[in-house]
């Protein structure tokens, strides 16, 4: 019996999970495993919990000494929900976390042993700097590396089994000071934004002091059984499937999307959501997706630091709670060809601590126009820095998504709607090119009349634009799935900060020259209105006819993550990150390279282990099925039968001798390439090597063949699991 046979029939027998959870509301243990304020209010003196508060809400540095009596209360929590070790959890460039479990078990010097968690512990560490991606900052022997620890987003128990450990969110930085994680440059983004965002707002109100960039991210992905997967060894080591015939019903029927839950997943579904409640992540929406076994979660709005950190952790809780299901959940942006693949959706926003949402017009005129300031600062920082955020989502895995006819294209384009695209053309063209004094009444008036309260029926979706306008935000959406939130959304907060830096500098120019501030503000708007309506558009995003317009406006085309990659080491990229205190141009030099590794590994996996299948599953398979037909066709020859009737024999033994020597001759030309494309030195050559020569001069062929014999071949002699079983049994 072959593994497929085997795990077919696993899957057949197979018994529905369900959680013990029994209907309990959510509130009931939503963030019970969290160090939330109120939790630290119970465990902490007052000195300690004003420190904590000040820290979170201000900004403000906790003192060491203070740092003992946090670390001591929250020791105390921990053990009373019996956890006996903790770590520091931190995003290294790997695009996974990491965390390192020490005890709070410790020996005196008297041999005593006693638990002890100090304030140093807390705050810091030393993870081996030199074995996560560095870009070349550290050296192998020049290891040393800090986590530091973020107390802005909340530490949390994570449960595995029987075992339980207290999370500690931190930042990771080189020994030198560079960063080395996602969340330390997301964390000064945020803090440029804010400052950028509370000059431009004191336009308007003055009692705005804080504004927050806030984010709910769309998480979708696939669910397979388990023994499936484990037959398929592109599933377990590429997370997609390099080979696999288009089954005969795929998602042409549209009856997935919005369709009953299978019970079987929907009992994994409530399982990790029951764990994700517990670590203080809001979800609130679950669905099946538009493909066959796909499915999406979505949580509320939170602020972007603490959405990141629990997006993360929720594509960790959703493996691990799938193998109790015996499960596999694939996070892959294109896991199976012919269908739709998964994507990451971010709805992002600003919010003042004043209670405005930046990107909602309000009642009054003037909170009309601090809407429009925003909503076009906005399109203005896409249209100038287009290149910069396409390379925030660039990666092996996404390239197969976009401009699949199932997700945006590479081409970036904002999309507001017919509705705010007569706003904008109004107010570009009302009085040419500068507005006087009689203006500002006319106005006030005027624009509250055309913007609306509420946006979210003037706006449709178009699901073709990679950056649309959904109402009272803005949804980036062509992050990936397996992707780290935090990069996109440090782009976007820095170029969106960039850009309102020197709109205030502007406007202030204007308005030293005698402008009335209303009509310096309404001058500007105009101005960037115009020089960004390039990256306006309306239309279907999947169109040829697009890709042709937006060469016409010189909009960047960067198809493949190699050639996107450079927009982040130009100089025009450097010049924003460091003048907005990002990252240094040796950190932007280092994750160009790290990336650029990434990539490189990536496909020289991926055709590995197509080499792999090709030659120890297909093509044995296929040559067993090939001996069948030749002694057939030897035994009617022998039989004196006319060829006329075998004929139809004799044309399948060429097909399928024909597509394995293809097979055979592709793969080893592959191999040939891949040895070409080791030896060179250059990085960035390496891996547009490895994407011309490689990927796109064999992927696609290789495929082709391997899916004809797929095709041909008898069923009971292919070895691998068929789509038709991955997508539909369960």
């Amino acid at each position: 019996m072959s593994l497929r046979t085997d795990a077919v029939n696993h899957v057949s027998h197979g018994n529905v999970n369900s959680p013990d959870i029994k209907g309990a509301k959510i509130t009931g243990v939503f963030g019970e495993n969290v160090f939330t304020l109120k939790t630290a209010r119970e465990y902490l003196s007052d000195e300690a919990y004003k420190s904590l508060v000040a820290s979170i809400k201000g900004g403000k540095k906790i003192d060491r000494t203070v740092a003992s009596q946090i670390a001591s209360g929250m020791r105390a929590w921990a053990e009373s929900k019996g956890v006996t070790h903790y770590t520091h959890w931190f995003q290294p460039l790997t695009g996974t976390t990491a965390e390192k479990h020490d005890s709070f078990f410790t020996l005196k010097g008297d041999g005593t042993a006693i638990e002890e968690f100090e304030g140093a512990a807390l705050i810091q560490q030393e993870p081996d700097a030199s074995s996560f991606p560095n870009g070349g900052l550290r050296a192998t022997f020049e290891a040393r590396g800090y986590s530091a620890w973020d107390p802005s987003s909340p530490p949390f128990i994570i449960e595995i089994g029987n075992g339980k450990t207290l999370c500690i969110p931190t930042i990771f930085i080189a020994y030198t000071g560079e960063s080395l994680d996602y969340k330390a440059p997301l964390m000064k983004a945020v803090e440029s934004l804010n400052k950028a965002a509370v000059t431009v707002c004191n336009y308007f109100d003055k009692n705005v002091t804080k504004v927050t960039p806030t984010l709910g991210w769309e998480q979708e992905y696939f669910v397979i059984d388990e023994a499936l997967v484990n037959a398929r060894p592109d599933l377990v080591q590429c997370g997609r499937t390099v080979f696999g015939f288009t089954p005969a019903k795929g998602q042409q029927l549209e009856d997935h999307y919005f369709g009953s839950i299978p019970e079987r997943v929907y009992a994994f579904m409530r399982d990790f959501e029951n764990e994700s409640y517990k670590l203080g992540i809001p979800l609130r929406t679950r669905h099946n997706e538009v493909a066959p076994a796909q499915f999406e979660c979505a949580p509320i709005f939170e602020e972007v630091n603490i959405a990141v950190d629990h997006n993360i952790l929720l594509m960790d809780v959703m493996t691990r709670v799938a193998k109790r299901h015996r499960l596999v959940v694939l996070l892959h942006e294109k896991p199976f060809a012919g269908i739709n693949g998964s994507g990451k959706h971010n709805n992002w926003s600003l919010a003042t601590d004043t209670g405005v949402n930046l990107l909602a017009p309000g009642k009054t005129p003037k909170t009309n126009l601090m809407f429009l300031t925003f909503f076009v600062n906005t399109i203005k920082a896409v249209h100038d820095y287009a290149d910069i955020l396409r390379a925030s989502i660039a990666s092996a895995s996404n390239d197969f998504r976009l401009g699949a006819n199932e997700a945006p294209p590479a081409i970036i384009s904002v999309f507001v709607g017919d509705y705010l695209t007569k706003v904008l053309n109004d107010v570009e063209t009302r009085v040419g090119s500068k507005f006087d004094e009689q203006d500002e009444a006319i106005l006030k008036i005027d624009l509250h009349r055309s913007i609306p309260e509420l946006l979210i029926d003037n706006t449709d979706r178009n699901r073709t634009s990679p950056f649309a306008f959904t109402g009272n935000k803005f949804e980036f959406r062509a992050v990936g799935s397996t992707a780290n939130c935090a990069l996109p959304m440090t782009v976007l907060n820095t170029i969106v900060a960039d850009t309102l830096n020197k709109f205030a500098a502007e406007v202030d120019a204007l308005i030293e020259k005698g402008d009335k501030k209303e009509i310096a503000i309404m001058q500007v708007i105009q101005k960037y209105i115009v020089s960004s309506k390039k990256i306006l558009f309306e239309g279907d995003g999947y169109s040829e006819a697009w890709h042709k317009e937006a060469e016409k406006r010189g909009l960047p085309n960067l198809k493949t993550t190699p050639v996107a990659l450079d927009a982040m080491v130009t100089e025009k990229a450097k010049k924003v990150f460091l003048e907005n205190r990002i990252y240094t141009h040796a950190e932007l030099e280092a994750r160009h390279e790290i990336e650029l590794e990434k990539y490189i590994k990536k496909v020289q996996i991926e055709a590995r282990v197509m080499g792999d299948l090709a030659t120890n599953h297909i093509i044995p398979a296929s040559i067993k099925y090939q001996n069948e037909l030749l002694k057939n066709v030897s035994l009617l020859r022998e039989a004196s039968l006319p060829e006329k009737l075998y004929k139809g024999q004799l044309t399948l033994l060429k097909d399928v001798s024909t597509h394995i020597q293809e097979v055979y001759d592709n793969v080893h030309e592959m191999v040939e390439a891949r040895k070409v494309a080791n030896n060179i030195e250059n990085t960035r050559e390496k891996a547009i090597a490895y994407e011309a020569k490689v990927k796109a001069q064999y992927f696609d062929k290789i495929r082709y063949h391997v899916d004809k014999l797929e095709q041909l071949v008898d069923d009971e002699l292919w070895t691998l699991p068929k789509y038709r079983e991955l997508l539909f049994l369960r």
